[in-house]
């Protein structure tokens, strides 16, 4: 791999660290949620294979830009990602049947309308088109979102370098760089930890190289205490 290339790796599997490696599997035709303790992983395939374990799914290197996918939106026409370049974007993939994707879409929509910076958000739904229909409707999900289906779905997420796990959101920016991926349920404190190294990059007052360094020690970190604030504490004797 090149150099960039590496790095990208790194970051997306460096940010799992104190929460370790986890195993994603198939467990059932549509049931594909990730560890909620997950931060952002991915990368090399050997990084990833050493995450997924030898039963796990084959890994994939994972892309420096927006891979240009192309899936119908919610009227069935086709839409391809790269039409959203010169925005920054989240790419969030989701499904109606995942419980931690559901309880992410209140905040994906807060962050696009409270930005300044023009943010965009892309639902990619890994389900069918009638029970997203219905929930975007329910929810009066506001933002853009395509349906891939299960086996579609999976496969863009695949297309990104990451385990075929729910929920994931892909972080670009204006020029549709790949800034950050977070595997796993996103929190605020999270989205705020990207989206101002994002703002930065994008504004040029921080080399990308350095935002996804910094990104990686922070998902870390973020990850490291929401662990220890669920670990119950022991009574010395």
């Amino acid at each position: 791999m090149s150099g960039p290339r590496v790095a990208l790796a790194i970051l997306l599997v460096a940010a799992a660290g104190p929460a370790g490696f986890f195993a994603y599997r198939l467990l059932a035709a549509r049931h594909l949620i990730a560890p909620p303790g997950a931060a952002a992983v991915g990368g090399s395939s050997a990084a990833a294979a050493s995450a997924s374990g030898p039963a796990g799914p084959a890994a994939t290197s994972a892309p420096l830009e927006l891979p240009d996918i192309t899936l119908p939106d919610t009227t069935g026409a086709p839409r391809k990602l790269s039409a959203w370049r010169g925005h920054p974007l989240i790419v969030n993939f989701w499904a109606t049947w995942c419980e931690p994707c559901r309880r992410e879409i209140p905040l994906l929509e807060s962050l696009r309308r409270k930005s300044a910076d023009h943010l965009e958000v892309i639902g990619v739904a890994v389900d069918d088109r009638e029970p997203v229909l219905q929930y975007m409707k329910r929810m009066s999900i506001d933002y853009p979102v395509l349906v891939g289906g299960t086996d579609r779905g999976m496969a863009a997420i695949e297309a990104f370098g990451m385990q075929p796990a729910l929920p994931v959101s892909v972080f670009t920016d204006s020029q549709g760089r790949i800034v950050a991926a977070k595997l796993g349920e996103l929190h605020p404190d999270d989205a705020q930890l990207i989206l101002t190294r994002l703002a930065n990059v994008d504004a040029g007052r921080m080399p990308l190289e350095k935002a996804r360094e910094e990104i990686s020690s922070g998902l870390a970190g973020l990850a490291a205490a929401r662990v220890r604030a669920a670990t119950p504490a022991t009574t010395a004797r």
